[in-house]
């Protein structure tokens, strides 16, 4: 069965670069989903950032939709894969859905896709690294969209937590294994 590992944290809080430093500290090959969309300079921006950190040797697959098959695909060949990110993950599954009012329909949707995404993790020899954001720690966004966003988000983060052998939350670049500290409930 393989180990998920749960990377969360702010914008710009480190949490990429705490995951990329894991992945290689801990991974013998290591491979690389990325979600993002590449639809304006400040995305293009961000990704090549991203881009020039990793090592060359890292494989990338390039996953906007039905991530669970590249991970299944990354899986076969390599130890360590790391999947940068959930949360942009998720809006690409919303903003390709057709009506963004169904919220019922919204939240099955992600569930789904979350939940192949940790059914193939845990079916994976190795670890999944899995980095997402804290979006809903903000004031309540003023539209739909944005709002449907911040409560799927935190769902996933939610079932991904629960799954997650390893929980990690990164502030100003310094990371808190939350697992551990975690009450019983």
């Amino acid at each position: 069965m393989g180990k998920i590992v749960l990377v969360t944290g702010g914008a710009r809080s480190g949490k990429s670069r705490f995951a990329e430093n894991y992945a290689a500290k801990h991974g013998r090959r290591v491979a690389y989903i990325a979600t993002a969309g590449i639809y304006d300079e400040e995305m293009a921006y961000r990704v090549e950032l991203h881009r020039k950190r990793r090592p060359k040797e890292w494989k990338t697959w390039e996953a906007p939709y039905d991530a669970h098959l590249a991970l299944r695909e990354a899986g076969q060949e390599y130890d360590m894969v790391l999947f940068d990110c959930l949360t942009l993950y998720i809006s690409n599954i919303l903003c390709s859905v057709e009506d963004i009012r169904d919220s019922a329909g919204n939240y099955r949707l992600v569930r789904e896709q979350i939940s192949k995404l940790i059914g193939q993790a845990e079916e994976n020899d190795g670890t999944t690294i899995f980095v997402t954001n804290e979006v809903g720690a903000g004031i309540v966004p003023e539209n739909q969209l944005s709002r449907e966003y911040r409560d799927v988000a935190g769902i996933a983060n939610q079932l991904m937590g629960r799954a997650a052998q390893e929980v990690y939350l990164v502030a100003c670049g310094l990371p808190v294994e939350l697992k551990r500290l975690a009450a019983e409930i």
